[in-house]
């Protein structure tokens, strides 16, 4: 089978530090070429894949500012686009416009829906409800007006993530400095526990910055700034307990998923997809207030790490996600 994968062009695929979509759009390209499928990473030119790569910019927009993100994006939607009839399937991982094409090209086109940025893009998605398919990332961010194939969770590689039996005293957020994201939550659940809490991730949100994390900050609250694939398995593996306290209801969550590779229980806020990754008592804590996160934490080393590690292959793995979408594809070419 002859697969394109359509990644965002925002990021190197697979990212160096920042960039979740094009992490999910890596692991399903490298998942199919392990499965023996003939695949084609479109994506920036500096990306990395054992399978082919076809790229029109050497680097992503958000890498050198010099690009115009428009532009690249429709030089990089077309190019996938005119060479549909070279594949029998199109994975796209880029929202909405690639949508566009559908009904131009005889190419079968599934898009994985990452979440929606705002319910002004869901009439795209209604348009080509019937000439296209759909899978979620998770139950909880399915839309009731869309026809989906299938829920296929996102999957991680199982090697970059250590499986660490004991941890070292301290609580860990690590994701976009972002008020949807709770990094204020975070901080406050570390200083009312008296806990060590290390910040990693890249300031989305300049202003919440300044007024709600870098006036706490001191050589108990340490912020590092973004973390390398080989920093976040380390800062994963060593910490008592990712703090995931989401102020929005958040698609899926790739990072609660690492953790949980690594052995390392999650205490998170209860939305989203929080209770479908989150097996409460057993791989961590789902909770509503700042007060009951306050509580787990001093429940964490409840926790088996162990457990939190099997729950995590069995689910969130990429051999399991590439399965699941060679079915979805599989589905697809017998109508």
């Amino acid at each position: 089978m002859k697969i394109a994968i359509l990644s965002p062009i925002a990021w190197q695929t697979p990212p160096k530090h920042y960039g979740p979509w094009e992490q999910v759009a890596s692991n399903v390209a490298e998942g199919l070429v392990d499965l023996g499928m003939e695949v084609t990473l479109f994506a920036t030119g500096d990306s990395l894949t054992k399978g082919k790569l076809d790229s029109v910019i050497p680097v992503g927009y958000e890498e050198d500012r010099e690009l115009d993100a428009k532009v690249v994006e429709c030089l990089h939607i077309s190019n996938v686009m005119e060479k549909a009839a070279d594949f029998d399937i199109i994975h796209n991982h880029f929202d909405f416009l690639p949508l566009t094409y559908a009904k131009l090209i005889n190419t079968p086109m599934v898009t994985t829906i990452h979440g929606f940025s705002s319910p002004k893009i869901v009439p795209v998605y209604q348009k080509y409800n019937d000439h296209t398919s759909y899978t979620s990332i998770s139950n909880s961010d399915r839309h009731p007006d869309l026809n989906y194939l299938a829920t296929v969770y996102n999957g991680i590689k199982t090697s970059d993530f250590t499986f660490q039996a004991k941890a070292e005293d301290y609580l860990l957020f690590l994701g976009r400095i972002h008020p949807h994201k709770g990094t204020a939550a975070a901080i406050e659940i570390a200083k009312r526990t008296k806990r060590k809490l290390i910040i990693a991730g890249i300031i989305q949100d300049q202003a919440y910055f300044k007024e709600k994390v870098e006036p706490f900050l001191d050589e108990d609250i340490q912020f590092i700034g973004p973390a390398d694939a080989k920093k976040r398995n380390e800062l994963l593996g060593k910490s008592l307990g990712l703090l995931h306290p989401i102020l929005f209801d958040e698609p899926f969550g790739l990072v609660v998923a690492e953790a949980m590779m690594c052995g390392t229980p999650v205490i998170a806020f209860n939305r989203g997809a929080m209770p479908e990754l989150i097996s409460t008592g057993e791989t961590g804590f789902l909770v509503d207030t700042v007060d009951e996160a306050v509580e787990r934490v001093y429940q964490l080393h409840n926790i088996n790490r162990n457990r939190c590690r099997k729950h995590a292959v069995a689910n969130f793995s990429k051999e399991k996600m590439a399965e699941s979408y060679l079915q979805c594809y599989q589905q697809i070419l017998k109508h």
